[in-house]
């Protein structure tokens, strides 16, 4: 009896300390406390909106994102996480004038800084939502009739574009390992005119954005 008993005692202090081991090892990769570094790129989705329902209708395109961040952790659970991307957005127009068809496109690259609420339930999953400002770094038309193809780099000097713009963006991070893959939807609060004199058409960016990232 005695034998069995300390052979039944030896199972049980080696399944303890084997769920103590365990333990510890899923407290090491949970790193929901710890500051974190990283960089990540992916695609937009974007395309634009007018919210006083002008005449203006035009078709998602897509374009590069990509850049780096940082999670501060306040607990457990919440966080703040800053980025700083290089975000192209824009939109593609079409249709067929005197016959013939035509085409427009429109890419901006913005300096895009998203200042997020980390809502991180789990070690694998993480919720973020904040305000974001973007600064307009250039924009470029490209115009397409017929078989004639034409590229124009805009001058901002000579119109009234709003070169600085807050929105607001919302979205989630899957965490694998040092693995992130991340998706975000985004919208401008502000039109891309500034005081509305402007002869381009009047409209809000409004965004969809995939990255893979990876923590440094």
């Amino acid at each position: 009896m005695k034998n069995k008993l300390g052979v039944l005692g030896t199972i049980c202090v080696l399944a303890l300390s084997s769920s103590f081991v365990n333990a510890q090892d899923d407290d090491e990769d949970d790193r929901r406390e710890k500051i974190e570094f990283g960089a990540k790129a992916g695609v937009n989705i974007s395309n634009v909106w007018d919210d006083r329902d002008e005449q203006f209708q035009a078709d998602a395109k897509l374009g590069f994102a990509g850049g780096v961040f940082v999670g501060i952790p306040i607990g457990k659970f919440v966080g703040i996480q800053p980025e700083i991307l290089l975000s192209q957005k824009g939109f593609k127009g079409s249709g067929e004038l005197l016959g013939t068809s035509y085409s427009f496109t429109r890419t901006t690259l913005f300096l895009d800084v998203p200042l997020q609420l980390q809502l991180k339930p789990a070690k694998f999953l993480t919720f973020l939502v904040g305000p974001q400002f973007s600064y307009l770094i250039n924009k470029k038309d490209k115009y397409t009739f017929g078989s004639n193809s034409t590229e124009q780099q805009e001058d901002f000097d000579n119109e009234d574009v709003r070169k600085n713009i807050f929105g607001f963006v919302a979205g989630f991070d899957v965490i694998y390992e040092q693995f992130i893959f991340s998706g975000r939807a985004a919208l401008d609060f502000q039109t891309n005119r500034g005081d509305g004199t402007s002869t381009t058409p009047r409209y809000k960016n409004q965004w969809l954005q995939f990255t893979v990232g990876f923590k440094l």
